[in-house]
């Protein structure tokens, strides 16, 4: 528990990043430039130097990150709104549109930087580049792209003093989707939205959460609640998270697979219990998040510690730890080891 509160070195971060962007993989803790970068991993990374931003420790070190990530997104984004992904490590773009995962995260950057950028320049670069990526939302037939996409909508809605149209248009369309593939779907012993659980669960009730309390929607709300609920009694046993592993995912009416583990699913379940908390002030919700974050500090089925220096390794297999430490995996550790005590700064000050 104590590592939970120490605020994590950013040393790996510095070591993946350089003036373009964040490199993608890394051989152990050595950066694996032949990977180049993605504007996957930019999205987190931007995500993460803002919120370093708040604490003094970090502020200068995330500044500087941020505005290099941010300068990345604006290169990537095309004149339709959609985004690149790949780029070679010589800055050379490797795709024509990325994919559409990577498109709704940048989204999802976007809406972040523009409620929480900690300069109002940097905000108004986030609300021009949102606004004209929403229009390509629509065209996402995947249930995590509308996902990331309306968390940085909902972001975004509650930064803006005046609400936008396209905005809110949006975020009811991704609401209104969830609901009726959760309606398509669910079931007597599986009240979920498809029939599998794949990769990063916990997003979709995070924003189905972040979506009701944006456009002020019980229902979305009360879903998101459900949807969640019914996710954590799938993967907490014992007291101890139990991620969905990549080995197989959970088919439904089948067995679910254990490994390889991820640490992006770790930092979802981290965001979405803390919303959970937020909205409707079960305090269980938070024991859930710290159960996220106490994941990566060896809490976990192998009993192995998988945060160092700052970086992670990128999952947890059977036979232990991969050793590598990439960027998403890096980014969802510093991701969670940021929100969790950020919240419990919160608590403490709201007691005090």
């Amino acid at each position: 528990m104590t590592a939970l509160r120490r605020l994590p070195p950013l040393d790996h971060l510095l070591a993946l990043s350089d003036d373009t962007g964040i490199v993608q993989h890394a051989t152990h803790d050595v950066p694996n430039r032949s990977t180049g970068y993605c504007t996957d991993d930019v999205s987190r990374a931007f995500m993460v130097a803002i919120a370093a931003t708040n604490f003094d420790a970090r502020r200068e070190c995330g500044l500087r990150l941020a505005r290099t990530y941010l300068a990345f997104l604006m290169d990537a984004q095309l004149p339709d709104g959609r985004f690149h992904n790949f780029m070679s490590f010589r800055r050379e773009w490797l795709d024509e549109v990325g994919t559409d995962d990577s498109i709704g995260r940048a989204i999802w950057a976007l809406g972040f930087g523009l409620r929480y950028a900690p300069r109002s320049s940097w905000r108004a670069i986030c609300r021009k580049l949102l606004e004209a990526a929403v229009p390509s939302i629509a065209a996402f037939p995947f249930v995590r792209s509308r996902a990331y996409a309306g968390l940085g909508l909902a972001h975004a809605r509650e930064a803006l003093a005046t609400p936008l149209p396209a905005v809110d248009a949006a975020l009811v369309a991704i609401g209104d989707d969830l609901a009726a593939r959760h309606a398509a779907t669910a079931g007597p012993r599986w009240d979920w939205f498809e029939n599998e659980m794949t990769y990063d669960n916990a997003r979709l009730p995070e924003a189905l959460l972040r979506i009701g309390v944006a456009l002020g929607n019980e229902n979305f709300i009360a879903l998101g609640k459900r949807t969640l609920d019914f996710y954590c009694d799938v993967v907490i046993e014992n007291a101890t998270f139990v991620p969905i592993g990549n080995a197989g995912w959970y088919v439904r009416g089948g067995p679910r697979a254990r490994y390889a583990q991820q640490p992006l699913e770790a930092a979802s379940l981290v965001d979405a219990g803390q919303v959970a908390s937020d909205v409707t002030g079960d305090t269980r919700y938070l024991r859930l998040a710290e159960l996220g974050s106490e994941w990566f500090y060896g809490r976990n089925s192998g009993g192995i510690v998988l945060a160092s220096g700052g970086g992670c390794r990128d999952g947890l297999e059977e036979s232990g730890a991969n050793q590598n430490m990439g960027a998403e995996s890096t980014l969802a550790y510093l991701a969670s080891a940021f929100a969790v005590i950020s919240a419990r700064s919160e608590t403490v000050a709201v007691a005090r």
